[in-house]
């Protein structure tokens, strides 16, 4: 079934594509379904990138999923045209008396600072406190897992020596959990990072429970004890090449990086990645969307 986006969005050239089945914005209209309504607050600077590696995600389920993108208000970047910005995304005033089905709260490169050093913080932390009346579920990606446990839950982050940096292996430590249905006993999730949070911290608090971890990456999921918020602390989502552009980016750039680790055959950066965490990566936005969204959502969302 469809993923309902834009006519006019440029990922759904790619996602044709490859094959993903998409569906005009007209064409949904004349369905007679509800679809499911998920809101997406991108905070990466290469937006177009971001969306279409979440759509991806969402699209291989026999839902229909209707997409909103949201952008901060409060900071604009400069890597996304304002033209795009104007034609695909709104701002939270524009949609604060609405209410959501799910939210993605993504990444975003700032993990080195403070949260509150962050320009566009207050906003998001008005966004986060509005999501837990406005949203059903909402998942948090990388640095917006970081904030949304430090906001909600007061959990903090730790620097790292290095930057955690490559393709690591992870164990599910609740088998029986929905999250994790169709799971091998070991999946591999990509990770760039900085910054970490810890298990003692988590464990401390009564409304999280961790989900699954790495023995080399930490913690990856988190979800609260209603299943009303979500934490990924990794990227399930990273495209086959993401890391090895990340990787040349820094080279470039004369800083002082290492190989991302498990990802080049034989450690060699000339050699294309083996991908490994694909089929991981979409059952979990997959099950996501079915048991902890699709399944309890109201049938009215304005019930939420």
């Amino acid at each position: 079934m469809p993923i309902r986006i834009p006519d006019a969005l440029p990922a759904r050239e790619q996602l044709e594509a490859e094959n993903i089945f998409t569906m005009t914005e007209y064409r949904a209209f004349h369905q007679d379904i509800r679809p499911l309504v998920v809101l997406i607050l991108n905070l990466m600077p290469t937006k177009i990138v971001t969306e279409t590696q979440l759509l991806r995600k969402l699209s291989n389920t026999p839902l229909q999923i209707q997409v909103e993108l949201l952008h901060t208000a409060s900071y604009l970047g400069h890597y996304t045209d304002q033209s795009h910005l104007d034609s695909f995304y709104t701002t939270f005033d524009a949609i604060r008396d609405r209410k959501y089905d799910g939210m993605i709260i993504t990444g975003a490169p700032v993990e080195n600072l403070e949260f509150e050093a962050v320009d566009y913080w207050p906003e998001l932390c008005e966004i986060m406190a509005w999501s837990k009346t406005h949203v059903h579920s909402t998942l948090h990606i990388c640095w917006g897992a970081q904030a949304g446990l430090f906001y909600h839950y007061g959990v903090p982050k730790h620097a790292l020596d290095k930057k955690l940096f490559g393709v690591f292996p992870h164990k599910v430590l609740k088998p029986s959990s929905p999250l994790f249905r169709g799971f091998d006993d070991r999946f591999y999730v990509p990770h760039s990072r900085y910054t970490e949070v810890w298990e003692e911290d988590l464990a401390k608090v009564p409304q999280l429970e961790v989900l699954a971890t790495s023995d080399e990456a930490g913690v990856f999921a988190v979800k609260t004890q209603d299943s009303r918020q979500f934490f990924f602390t990794g990227h399930p989502e990273y495209d086959p090449d993401t890391l090895a552009l990340e990787y040349r980016r820094d080279v470039e750039k004369g800083l002082d990086i290492a190989l991302p680790r498990h990802y080049f055959p034989d450690d060699d950066p000339s050699r294309t990645p083996v991908v490994r965490w694909r089929s991981a990566a979409q059952l979990l936005y997959t099950n996501w969307l079915n048991y902890y969204v699709y399944q309890t959502t109201p049938y009215d969302v304005r019930e939420i």
